[in-house]
C-alpha cells in the first residue's frame, strides 16, 4: 500500500525504500526464479540495495533504457549511458523491475522491450518509490511506496550518499 504525499518536499526516501523493501518481500514469498533488475540510475541503487537485503544479489541486473526510448532523437543520449548487465537468464524468471520515480511510463515500456531482448521472462513486476503521476502510457507499479503530486515543471530526483541512504529532492525546470 502506498501513501499518497500533497507536499514533495516531505518526502523521506530511507522511510520510503523500506515500505518498498517491504512490500516487494511479502510480494515475493512464492515466487521462483527471481530476480531483480534496475533501471539506471536511481533504480540501480534501489536495487543493489534490495538484492543485498534479499539474499539476491547472484541474480541482479542493470537495464539503461536510453536506446530503447520512444523520444530518444527529442532527447539525444545522456552523458552518463551504461551498458546494460543482465547476467542470469530472463527465460522464464520472474523479473522485478525497479525505477524510482514512475511518470509518464515510457522509461518502463523502454525497459520491458530491452528485456525482451535477453528472453521471454514469466512475468515482469514493476516497483518504484514514487509515482508522480502523469502517466502518457498505460503502466502501473506493483510495489509503490508513495504517490506525490507535482507541478509540471518540477521533477523529483533520488540521490545516493556515500554510506548509501538515499534522499529525494524536487526540482524545478
Amino acid at each position: 500500500m502506498s501513501t499518497t504525499y500533497n507536499d514533495a518536499f516531505a518526502l523521506d526516501a530511507e522511510a520510503l525504500y523500506q515500505a518498498l523493501a517491504q512490500q516487494v518481500r511479502a510480494g515475493l514469498e512464492d515466487a521462483t526464479e527471481v530476480a531483480l533488475v534496475g533501471i539506471h540510475s536511481g533504480g540501480a541503487w534501489l536495487a543493489e540495495r534490495l538484492a543485498d537485503e534479499l539474499g539476491l544479489s547472484q541474480r541482479l541486473g542493470f537495464i539503461d533504457v536510453s536506446f530503447y526510448r520512444d523520444d530518444f532523437s527529442e532527447k539525444g543520449l545522456r552523458p552518463d549511458v551504461k551498458p546494460s548487465q543482465i547476467p542470469f537468464a530472463v527465460e522464464g524468471a520472474t523479473i522485478v523491475l525497479i525505477d524510482d520515480v514512475l511518470y509518464t511510463g515510457r522509461t518502463t515500456r523502454a525497459a520491458i522491450n530491452e528485456l525482451f531482448d535477453y528472453g521471454r521472462p514469466a512475468r515482469i513486476l514493476l516497483a518504484a518509490l514514487v509515482d508522480r503521476g502523469g502517466r502518457e502510457l498505460p503502466v502501473a507499479a506493483d510495489f509503490l511506496a508513495a504517490t506525490v503530486t507535482l507541478q509540471s515543471q518540477q521533477s523529483l530526483h533520488l540521490q545516493r550518499a556515500d554510506d548509501g541512504r538515499f534522499s529525494l529532492t524536487v526540482v524545478h525546470a
